[in-house]
C-alpha cells in the first residue's frame, strides 16, 4: 500500500489515509450538482452526507499514528510560509540576501504587520510543484539561508521588533556545496546569536521540523507546533535505516522517536499545540492562519511587559531544562 494517491483525473493530491474522505467528498459534490441540475430538494440527504463526512474525517484524524502524522506534515497541499505571510500579515515586505554570498529562496524573510504590531517573519519553504521545489532545494536551506535569517534577526533586534519563525524543513541541505560554504558554522552561529537576541522570538512548526535544519531558526522563547507536524533529530526513515538497516520500518521508528506535537508537549520540549482544521491544515488555509495569528498576538502580548533581560534569562533557563533525565 502506498502512502499517497495522485488522481490526475480530478487533480486531487491525497494521502492514502484520506481516500475514504475524498470518496465521500466526491459523492457529496455529485449529489449537490444533481440537486441543482434537476432542481430537486435533496437538502436532508445532503445534510446527512455532510454529517457522515465530518464524522468520518474526525474519526480518521483523531486516531492517526505517529507515522501518519508525519505524512500529513508532508502533505503536498499543506500551507507554507508564503501562504501564512499573505493571510496573516499586512504590508509584508520581503527581504533578500545574506550580505555574503547570495540569496537562498528556501528561506523567506520580511517585515509585516499583524494589526498594529510590527513583526519579522522568517519562514522555511518547500514549494508545491516541481519548479518551486527545485528552486527551494526541496525545503533544505543552504548556509546563506541561515545567514540571511540571522542578518534579518539582528535588524529586528535593533528596532525591538518580535521575530516569528515558521519551520518546515526535512533538514539542512546535505550537499557538498553546503559544507564547502560552512553549513555547520552557519547553524551554530544562529544558535549562539538567537540565545542572546534582545527581542522576542516565537517559533511555529508548520510542517516538518527536521534536525539542525529546524533548530537553525528554532531557538525561541515560545515554541508551538501545529497539531499534525513533527519535530525530531532525524526522520523516521533515517532512524529506521540506521537502527535496523531497513527504512521500511519507518512507522516503528516514528513511534519510538516521540516526534508528534502531543508527545513533545508532554515531554515539555514545546510550549503549545495549535489545533488544525478538521481534516488538516491543507483543508482550510484561512482557519489555520487565523489560529496561528491568534497564537502570535497572544504570545507577544504576554511578553510585552517583561523586561528584555528577564526574557533572555528565561530563554537560557528554558533550554537548560530540556533533556532532563533520571539517574
Amino acid at each position: 500500500m502506498t502512502d499517497s494517491t495522485d488522481n490526475s483525473n480530478t487533480g486531487i493530491r491525497a494521502l492514502e489515509i484520506e481516500r475514504p474522505i475524498i470518496e465521500m467528498e466526491q459523492k457529496l459534490a455529485e449529489l449537490e450538482q444533481f440537486s441543482k441540475e434537476k432542481d430537486l430538494d435533496l437538502s436532508s440527504e445532503i445534510d446527512r452526507l455532510k454529517s457522515a463526512l465530518n464524522k468520518k474525517t474526525k474519526e480518521i484524524f483523531d486516531n492517526l499514528t505517529p507515522w501518519q502524522r508525519v505524512q500529513v506534515a508532508r502533505h503536498p497541499d499543506r500551507p507554507e510560509a508564503d501562504d501564512y505571510a499573505r493571510l496573516i500579515f499586512s504590508n509584508f515586505v520581503q527581504l533578500h540576501g545574506d550580505k555574503c554570498y547570495r540569496d537562498d529562496p528556501s528561506v523567506l524573510t520580511g517585515f509585516g504587520r499583524i494589526k498594529d504590531q510590527k513583526v519579522l517573519l522568517i519562514g522555511q519553504r518547500k514549494g508545491k510543484n516541481l519548479n518551486e521545489r527545485t528552486r527551494f532545494n526541496f525545503g533544505c536551506p543552504l548556509p546563506e539561508g541561515y545567514r540571511k535569517a540571522l542578518d534579518k534577526m539582528k535588524l529586528a533586534e535593533k528596532f525591538s521588533i518580535p521575530v516569528v519563525t515558521m519551520i518546515n524543513t526535512p533538514g539542512a541541505h546535505p550537499g557538498i556545496e553546503a559544507e564547502e560554504r560552512g553549513q555547520f558554522l552557519a547553524i551554530a552561529k544562529n544558535l549562539i546569536e538567537m540565545a542572546g537576541l534582545r527581542t522576542i522570538i516565537i517559533a511555529v512548526i508548520i510542517g516538518e521540523g527536521g534536525s539542525g535544519g529546524a533548530l537553525g531558526i528554532g531557538l525561541a522563547d515560545r515554541i508551538a507546533m501545529l497539531e499534525n507536524t513533527y519535530y525530531s533529530v532525524i526522520s523516521p526513515e533515517g532512524c529506521a535505516a540506521i537502527l535496523w538497516k531497513d527504512a521500511a520500518r519507518r512507522s516503528e521508528a516514528a513511534k519510538a522517536l516521540k516526534l508528534t506535537a502531543k508527545d513533545l508537549k508532554q515531554l515539555q520540549m514545546i510550549d503549545e499545540v495549535i489545533p488544525e482544521p478538521l481534516g488538516g491544515a491543507h483543508k482550510n488555509y484561512e482557519e489555520m492562519a487565523e489560529s496561528i495569528k491568534e497564537f502570535i498576538l497572544r504570545t507577544i502580548n504576554e511578553f510585552r511587559p517583561v523586561p528584555i533581560d528577564r526574557i533572555i534569562q528565561d530563554r537560557y533557563e528554558k533550554y537548560r531544562k530540556i533533556g532532563m533525565f533520571k539517574e
